[in-house]
């Protein structure tokens, strides 16, 4: 019987065209999902920052919350409340009205205004900043933060109330309050020519950055908003799908880690750009000087994803490594299989081999629930950080471990029990 020659063929998908055929299709679409999901990355990153930053309260409280203890804020805000209450009040010019009469009888008087004026100014100022550091300013700011996930909102959506607002082609930020509060906190000290001073609503306002964009930015929140939650899952299926379709898994997995490594060193280029321009943007300005901890602390959750990203993208490239075909990678492998196999071989007897023998029948999918699982801690809370990211890596690491243990005890117990008689008789050369 002759055999035919495609059969003889070194390769093993055929040396047809319709062989060929699809695996050209696959590693075509292996292709697209990583530029794809390359492309949509670093936007997905930073999309899905804004998305939960702008529509959860609780993160965004939580984000800014801890300005209220940066010294370079609360002297922004102190240096403008003052500033606003001493425009208002020229203490000087009440003084010398106040002691007419007395310093025309007596001259000398006259020097005591000066030191007096800058004496309440100091009283002033420093009643300012003791509220500021106070808890009832850190309640207040607390509370006003609260609301600025639905006032940030606002602003994108064209409304122009609450703390932070749209005035013209500039973002400010209300501190009326904290004028009101500190104008009582004098008059209760006796500063009583305070009470019916008033205090014009532009001085009552901190301009955070001219936004002549903003419309445009209006714009694309009406169209991203709805999609920046999913897509970062829509890339992370792609990136999912090019592994499933890659027939070089391990060199796909290596250029997948790649690839998130890229994207975080883009996302970091995308923060500095940026805050340059935040800084430069507030220069000059009352806030100025706290613009590098506000927008730091504004973006500190995706600068903790983007550090996330890179060591992911490493540590999947390592792992892409180690599951190819090169002699290193194999040689740690199988170093690696051995030991653990002779651990779980030592402790075949009683439960744990019958135990082994199950895992070691399903160990493949196995192994995939635990990926899946260490990427669920990963994500778990929406509050990525690298320790998270080490306690994740370290779970799926040991529960691996116990998988190949188990893995070779369920080998060895069924390498040592007995074969039946039927089953002996069956078997080709054996002697009755």
């Amino acid at each position: 019987m002759s055999v035919p020659d495609s059969t003889l063929s070194s390769d093993p998908e055929g040396s047809t065209p319709e062989a060929k055929r699809p695996s050209r299709g696959r590693s075509a679409a292996v292709i697209v999902c990583l530029v794809l999901a390359a492309l949509l990355t670093t936007p997905a990153a930073i999309a899905y920052w804004g998305q939960r930053t702008l529509n959860d309260t609780t993160r965004y409280v939580n984000t800014v919350g801890p300005l209220v203890n940066s010294p370079e804020v609360q002297n922004a805000i102190a240096t403008k409340v003052t500033d606003t209450i001493q425009d208002q009040v020229d203490i000087e010019a009440l003084l010398n009205d106040v002691f007419a009469g007395v310093i025309t009888d007596r001259p000398r008087l006259q020097r005591l205004v000066g030191p007096l004026s800058g004496a309440i100014n100091s009283l002033i100022d420093r009643q300012v900043r003791e509220f500021i550091a106070s808890d009832a300013f850190a309640d207040l700011w607390t509370a006003a933060n609260t609301r600025a996930q639905q006032t940030l909102q606002r602003v994108l959506k064209g409304d122009q109330s609450g703390a932070v607002s749209l005035q013209g082609e500039q973002i400010v930020l209300d501190v009326s309050q904290v004028i009101d509060q500190v104008k009582q906190r004098l008059i209760d000290r006796g500063l009583t020519i305070l009470q019916n001073v008033p205090v014009p609503d532009v001085d009552k306002q901190i301009v955070l950055v001219e936004a002549p964009q903003v419309k445009q930015l209006r714009t694309i929140y009406a169209f991203a908003n709805p999609v920046a939650q999913w897509l970062i899952v829509v890339v992370a299926l792609l990136y999912l799908l090019a592994l499933v379709l890659s027939r070089r898994r391990p060199r796909t997995t290596v250029i997948i880690g790649a690839l998130l490594a890229g994207n975080a060193l883009l996302i970091a280029l995308a923060l500095t750009i940026g805050r340059q321009l935040f800084i430069d943007a507030l220069a000059g300005t009352t806030f100025g000087p706290a613009s590098a901890v506000f927008y730091d602390q504004l973006l500190s959750y995706l600068e903790r994803g983007r550090e996330v990203f890179f060591r992911l993208g490493l540590v999947i490239v390592v792992i892409g490594w180690f599951a190819g075909p090169n002699k290193s990678g194999s040689a740690v492998r199988a170093a690696i299989r051995d030991g653990l196999e002779g651990v779980g071989g030592a402790l075949a007897d009683g439960p744990v081999g019958s135990a082994g023998r199950w895992v070691a029948a399903n160990a493949r999918w196995l192994r995939v629930a635990i990926g899946f699982l260490g990427a669920v801690v990963l994500l778990w809370g929406n509050n990525i950080s690298t320790s998270r990211l080490f306690w994740s890596l370290a779970l799926v690491a040991l529960l691996l471990v116990v998988v190949q243990i188990l893995v070779g005890a369920g080998r060895a117990t069924t390498a040592s029990r007995p074969v039946p008689p039927a089953e002996a008789e069956a078997v080709p050369g054996t002697v009755n």
